[in-house]
């Protein structure tokens, strides 16, 4: 993996209640760093989880154990005919009949089959290697400033894409395969939600390669905390003095 070759200390200023985490997919071994333990029997959005919330890097691998569909959307394994037939959804309540579940494994992000042996998971204070996709959970109030860190300097717009369930497929390998921002709530997605592993009020941003020194550079130059949200009186005044102050100079332009 090639060596970490940017400055992501900007992060910090966001003051997030657990780190961003940065996520690597791989063919060949991640080279010097520890294999999550071979004893461990966690989903995909858990082991994600588990280096977010106890600050440490590893890498997931092939013959690790995974207790939901994360080897299926990786392309270790194949999914079971009576899983893809929509049955499991089905039994969770989540769908009115089977084919409700089974038509949104057509919209479903996998990555193709042999592709990735190795996912390597690293908090963003450990990062040795540049991330495929760096993920942040955030408030909304912290969200609010990720966004408009992508926005600021490209006028790019919001988007959101998910599905009721597989919802690390949406946060992690969507915007890798598509080299596209997205963000989730994991309150609206089943697995996430059903495991409690996020506070209510959480959004998940994942930012693929190719927008991580986009999203740096805005935070680093662009005001973090704008005065105009302190209150509404305070955003009044400022868009009355602005609209004032461009009328006035329009006279004159």
């Amino acid at each position: 993996m090639k060596p970490l070759s940017m400055d992501l200390t900007v992060f910090n200023k966001l003051d997030l209640p657990e780190p961003p985490v940065g996520v690597k997919f791989t063919f060949f071994r991640p080279e010097g760093m520890e294999q999550l333990g071979a004893g461990e029997k966690l989903s995909l959005c858990e082991i994600f989880k588990k280096a977010q919330a106890t600050n440490s890097a590893f890498y997931f691998a092939r013959d690790n154990n995974e207790t939901c569909v994360g080897k299926i959307l990786l392309g270790m394994e194949e999914m079971e005919p009576f899983a893809e037939s929509g049955q499991i959804g089905v039994r969770l309540g989540v769908f009115q009949e089977a084919r409700a579940n089974q038509h949104l494994y057509q919209h479903i992000p996998k990555i193709s089959k042999g592709i990735v042996n190795y996912v390597a998971f690293s908090p963003i204070d450990k990062l040795t290697f540049n991330p495929d996709v760096l993920v942040i959970s955030a408030n909304p109030t912290q969200a609010e400033i990720v966004m408009r860190a992508i926005s600021y300097s490209t006028g790019e717009l919001f988007r959101s894409t998910a599905t009721p369930v597989m919802g690390c497929a949406w946060f992690l390998i969507y915007p890798y395969i598509t080299g596209k921002i997205n963000f989730i709530l994991p309150e609206l997605v089943h697995g996430l939600k059903g495991r409690g592993l996020f506070a209510p009020d959480t959004l998940l941003i994942s930012i693929p390669y190719q927008w991580i020194p986009t999203v740096a550079a805005n935070l680093q130059e662009m005001e973090i905390h704008l005065p105009s949200h302190e209150s509404k009186e305070a955003y009044y005044a400022e868009f009355a003095g602005i609209l004032a102050d461009l009328a006035e100079k329009s006279k004159n332009p």
